[in-house]
């Protein structure tokens, strides 16, 4: 179908991914730009607390899983990843076509879709999560 660009700058994570998973499930290519400096509501630290318990948890023995990446774009990719259907063949077409970004894209003509919400009162961006996960 098409390719939509959404710019992650003060958007709200919970937000931006669920207009992302219905795009994507409705046929379009989605990039996502800025992950880094996309806002997630409530206390850094305590979300922070939460993936490295998700990490550790496969960490020992013949478990082999479940795998949190330490990147804020793969982070993103791997938080949409739970609000789609993976079970199904649509779900996973679906996240092939997901791509995230650090930075901008250099394609010039290219229009960008900027979501724009009210910033919750206690937030942090992806990078500062990410930088505690170090």
């Amino acid at each position: 179908m098409s390719k939509l660009i959404y710019d992650g700058k003060g958007a709200v994570f919970g937000r931006l991914a669920s207009v992302v998973a219905k795009d994507l499930l409705k046929g379009h290519s989605v990039d996502i730009i800025n992950c880094n400096d996309i806002i997630v509501s409530g206390d850094k630290k305590l979300l922070a607390k939460k993936i490295l318990a998700k990490r550790e948890m496969g960490s020992g023995g013949s478990i082999k899983g479940p795998k949190y990446p330490r990147v804020a774009d793969r982070l993103v990719k791997r938080m949409i990843r739970g609000m789609l259907p993976r079970d199904r063949a649509k779900g996973r077409e679906a996240f092939k076509r997901l791509m995230c970004h650090i930075g901008e894209i250099s394609e010039e003509g290219i229009k960008v879709i900027i979501l724009k919400h009210k910033k919750p009162m206690k937030y942090s961006t992806i990078k500062e999560i990410v930088g505690l996960l170090k």
